[in-house]
């Protein structure tokens, strides 16, 4: 079924680095939301490798995130999908990403999995690339599918966001 993505990216003048999933999640469709789903590790994995709060509202992790100079969004647009699984994406329509990059102050791309980082590399590459002068940056997905990546594991891969927002 063909799926467009529901909500805005996040970012302000101030975000340094951006980090694209691949599309959201029925969960995160359903409450309308980035990675809402309780089993996904993202939330957790942010804030544990920026030594913060895990944010539990809506409102609070926007603010974690303006606060911490970070930027969302997913790589796709919209897709054909069947449930949650980035493996059953086909019909892929990637985002435009210029909104964020013409807004921000973007210094590096990170994808949440394999499945953004396959996006960025095959439509968003060179958009990428000329508004940041760097290669987008694949990291481990947070999803519970994830499993063979432990909590502590996916903290270890992510530093590296910690590393780029010095």
């Amino acid at each position: 079924m063909s799926q467009t993505h529901p909500f805005k990216p996040i970012f302000d003048k101030n975000s340094k680095i951006l980090i694209l999933g691949s599309f959201p999640s029925v969960v995160s469709r359903k409450f309308g939301f980035y990675y809402a789903n309780p089993q996904n590790r993202f939330w957790r994995v942010l804030a544990g490798i920026l030594n913060a709060p895990v944010p539990e509202t809506m409102d609070k992790k926007i603010k974690f995130l303006l606060a911490n100079k970070i930027a969302i969004y997913d790589a796709a647009i919209s897709c054909e999908i069947k449930g949650s699984s980035d493996a059953k994406m086909t019909a892929v329509v990637p985002a435009n990403l210029e909104p964020i990059f013409s807004g921000a102050r973007i210094a590096q791309v990170f994808a949440n999995g394999g499945k953004a980082y396959e996006i960025c590399k095959k439509y968003l590459e060179d958009e990428i690339l000329k508004a940041t002068k760097n290669v987008v940056i694949k990291l481990p997905s947070t999803s519970s599918a994830n499993a063979k990546f432990s909590l502590h594991r996916l903290a270890n891969e992510w530093s590296v966001i910690a590393e780029a927002l010095k």
